[in-house]
């Protein structure tokens, strides 16, 4: 793929650069790591870990700074803010219906963008990490599908910082001292020997499982301690999938 020019990214995206960026580089201090991990030709699906509803703030100027646009697949309900819901919807990128059957309606999007060329940007955890100390948790199989799909490359990203600004489902974000956005891309993940098996439960489970271990791999780096030897997985730990964590037991 080409990197995009401004005048061929989407208005919405134009729009978006052009108010947020000068914000966001005003408001915190920047450190991108693994710019020469990411393709220059075809399409490509990029995963990130997810610790603070700022990051995906930090994650795009990231990926804007290297020349790309990405599109991301974002839960629907955000579609539906005024204003934000139109400026999403002319930048080109993806509603997904979390928890029900149109899900499927994402999937297919994000297959026709990698053939496009362009890059789609998917959280495998789906929503922010409930694990305890920000750690990437079990992920879901929506990345792994697309990339067996189209059989594209699947970079992993390491988010660092932008829980300082706003921790997990704060309302009131911290401002100084002026954090740091630390991204990291890391290698391709490698799914070849994937390819040619039947997408199975189990082949689905193995693909998402190396994702989220090449994500884990980056954030250590980032961090500079290991992360806990077992993943925290949600349904285990019975607490609810999406929203303000909270025992299923008490939300039911």
């Amino acid at each position: 793929m080409t990197t995009p020019t401004d005048s061929s990214r989407p208005f919405g995206y134009r729009f978006a650069i052009a108010v947020l960026r000068p914000v966001f580089r005003a408001l915190t201090r920047r450190r991108w790591e693994g710019a020469e991990h990411l393709p220059t030709t075809g399409g490509w699906v990029v995963c990130p870990n997810h610790v603070s509803h700022v990051d995906p703030l930090a994650f795009a100027h990231f990926l804007v700074d290297q020349g790309y646009s990405p599109r991301f697949l974002g839960k629907d309900e955000v579609f539906r803010v005024p204003v934000v819901g139109a400026v999403l919807r002319s930048a080109d990128q993806i509603p997904v219906h979390r928890e029900s059957g149109s899900a499927v309606d994402a999937y297919r999007a994000a297959v026709a963008a990698v053939r496009a060329n362009k890059c789609v940007a998917i959280y495998p955890e789906g929503t922010l990490t409930r694990d305890p100390g920000l750690w990437p948790m079990r992920g879901k199989t929506g990345a792994a599908r697309v990339a067996l799909e189209t059989r594209c490359p699947v970079v992993p990203v390491a988010v660092w910082g932008p829980q300082e600004m706003l921790a997990p489902y704060a309302r009131v974000p911290r401002l100084l001292p002026r954090p740091v956005m630390r991204v990291r891309a890391g290698r391709p993940v490698d799914l070849a020997d994937l390819y040619d098996l039947p997408v199975t439960a189990e082949v689905l489970a193995e693909a998402t499982r190396r994702i989220m271990a090449a994500i884990t791999t980056e954030l250590e780096v980032l961090r500079g301690e290991p992360a806990p030897a077992e993943r925290f997985d949600p349904r285990r730990a019975r607490v609810t999938p999406t929203g303000r964590p909270r025992p299923i037991e008490e939300a039911s």
